[in-house]
């Protein structure tokens, strides 16, 4: 039986069995679309990567990134995950490396210590999105909602977009999702935050998935930056860090640590910063071929 080698470790933490689990299967150049979507689906997983030799002579190494049910063009932990990875398995050493994704090419600055910096793609911002719709779907009240005049929900992100509701932070605790709301609404991505000094507690939900809760969800921290600079909350100019508390009501608790960097009230990059655990290695089967 043929078989890949797998590694699966936990992204945005400094210890196993918290943070956001990711499996990076390696030597996938052999496997077809649907077989990685079989893969992805058996290790049921947020996400599953898939390590391929690069196209692009400016990449380090190539991924392609599956939820359960699709192909991803980008997502933060798996690529956070996946760079340190391997990293320590010494495909490359410590220090700037360029992922090909299908977002394109992205840099990654990898510490020994088994932490890296993802730089996000460019910053991208949405039209307003009612906040009473958001409420509905994630079972919170009006009196819930920390939004006001400029700071009201929308669509950010640095390449992968996310709807943001600010919140009360005892709210977070409240969410009941509903899916056949969300489903209505045409919601995929919902990031239900607080904040406050610097920093934010934040739960996101893929409605309609399998895995519809994430634990620490890189793509999201980065959008939030794009958010907080045109909400007002962090400054216009200049280069402002913050941090993401995440995946606590999972008891799998998760911390992100951004920087978003903004000219004329506009953000203009974003990064984010985790450290991967690693929790387990062995071999898969691979899935008949179908396409």
């Amino acid at each position: 039986m043929s078989t890949v080698a797998y590694e699966v470790v936990d992204v945005f933490t400094d210890r196993p069995f918290t943070g956001n689990p990711l499996a990076v299967v390696f030597g996938a150049e052999q496997l077809g679309a649907d077989q990685m979507q079989t893969l992805a689906r058996e290790f049921n997983l947020a996400e599953t990567t898939f390590v391929l030799p690069p196209t692009d002579p400016g990449a380090t190494y190539r991924v392609r990134i599956f939820t359960t049910e699709a192909e991803l063009p980008f997502a933060g932990h798996p690529s956070v995950g996946t760079a340190v990875t391997l990293m320590r398995q010494g495909r490359f050493g410590p220090g700037r490396v360029v992922q090909e994704c299908g977002a394109g090419l992205l840099p990654l600055e990898v510490t020994a210590a088994g932490a890296a910096t993802l730089t996000g793609a460019a910053p991208r911002l949405g039209d307003p999105v009612e906040a009473d719709t958001l409420l509905k779907i994630a079972g919170l009240t009006a009196d819930d909602y920390a939004g006001d005049p400029v700071a009201v929900p929308r669509t950010a992100g640095c390449g992968l977009d996310w709807v943001f509701l600010p919140v009360r932070r005892s709210a977070l605790a409240d969410i009941r999702l509903d899916h056949q709301a969300a489903e209505l609404a045409g919601i995929t991505e919902l990031s239900v935050f607080s904040w406050e000094d610097g920093t934010a507690h934040a739960r996101m939900f893929v409605p309609g998935t399998s895995v519809w809760e994430d634990p620490a969800t890189g793509s999201a921290a980065l959008g939030l930056g794009v958010w907080l600079v045109a909400a007002g909350r962090l400054p216009g100019d200049g280069l402002s860090a913050y941090r993401v508390h995440q995946g606590v009501e999972m008891k799998r608790p998760s911390v992100l640590d951004c920087t978003v960097t903004a000219a004329g009230g506009v953000a203009t990059a974003a990064t984010v910063t985790g450290h991967v655990q690693p929790v387990a290695s062995g071999r898969i089967a691979v899935p008949p071929f179908i396409g």
